[in-house]
């Protein structure tokens, strides 16, 4: 199964520092070089939002700030 690149934002803690960022393989974090320019493009999107809309995006998914690398893996 060919790899999907994705944007991430990964949270120190709730409402903590929030780190933003784009890869192919969420298991390792190191992912390829071989980019949908779209991918990038959504980063450099979300990396320019406001705080309190990218805490909004993340509880609209995730409203209790669970730890979500047992899923991921």
């Amino acid at each position: 199964m060919p790899k999907q690149p994705a944007v991430y934002i990964l949270a120190s803690k709730r409402n903590g520092t929030l780190y933003i960022g784009v890869t192919s393989d969420l298991k390792s974090g190191l992912g390829s070089t071989k980019w949908v320019n779209g991918v990038f493009f959504r980063e450099t999107q979300i990396n320019k939002w406001k705080r309190a809309w990218k805490l909004e995006l993340i509880e609209k998914q995730n409203s209790d700030w669970r730890d979500l690398w047992e899923e991921i893996i």
